[in-house]
């Protein structure tokens, strides 16, 4: 029988040493409706595709929560400050967390969108609105040890090391040149489509 591409991601997520720190570690702080995403995820996965280092070219683990009884920056930062010392360094550097309660707050003001940023209902939500498809991944680690995936447009894009653009993105967000050429000088593999 052959291998979900659901069941192949959990298996490198759970061999990718650093990832697993961190998911363990998020784990445990118990932070609501948590996840890490995008990089944290996919580059692990093209790491080993690629036969590369499992943290090779991983430039932060976003830890994205959703808490919408309080959005202020105050709230989050004592969340931010809190996961920061879970962390020893380096990973107290790498660890971005981010409460996508917020996040419609301050999106259009810093990455330029000329439209404005619908709020996110849950933390899933944002997985629907980054650049292109395969950045469009979520883990979160059960109290069971079992690994929760989340991927709006599926996996394949992902395995199949394919950057396509997001048919939800939010018009007028940018990122896409800037996104994939960082990516591309990363994995001169993936190909880039749109």
């Amino acid at each position: 029988m052959t291998q979900s591409l659901e069941d192949r991601l959990r298996d490198i997520v759970r061999a990718s040493p650093t990832t697993w720190e961190v998911l363990n570690t998020v784990r445990d702080l118990d932070l609501p409706d948590w996840m890490i995403f995008s990089g944290a995820i996919y580059q692990p996965v093209w790491n080993h595709l690629t036969d590369r280092d499992p943290a090779y070219g991983i430039k932060d683990y976003d830890v994205a929560y959703h808490d919408d009884s309080d959005t202020s920056y105050e709230a989050e930062d004592v969340v931010i400050q809190r996961v920061a010392a879970a962390f020893e360094p380096p990973l107290r550097e790498l660890v971005e967390v981010r409460n996508q309660a917020r996040v419609h707050l301050w999106f259009a003001k810093k990455f330029g969108a000329d439209e404005p940023y619908p709020p996110l209902e849950d933390s899933a939500a944002a997985l629907k609105r980054f650049v292109a498809t395969a950045f469009c991944v979520g883990v979160r680690l059960e109290k069971d040890d079992s690994l929760s995936v989340w991927a709006p447009f599926g996996l394949e894009d992902l395995f199949a090391m394919r950057l396509r653009p997001n048919p939800l993105r939010v018009k007028g967000a940018g990122g896409w040149e800037r996104t994939t050429g960082s990516a591309k000088a990363r994995w001169p593999e993936i190909s880039v489509e749109g």
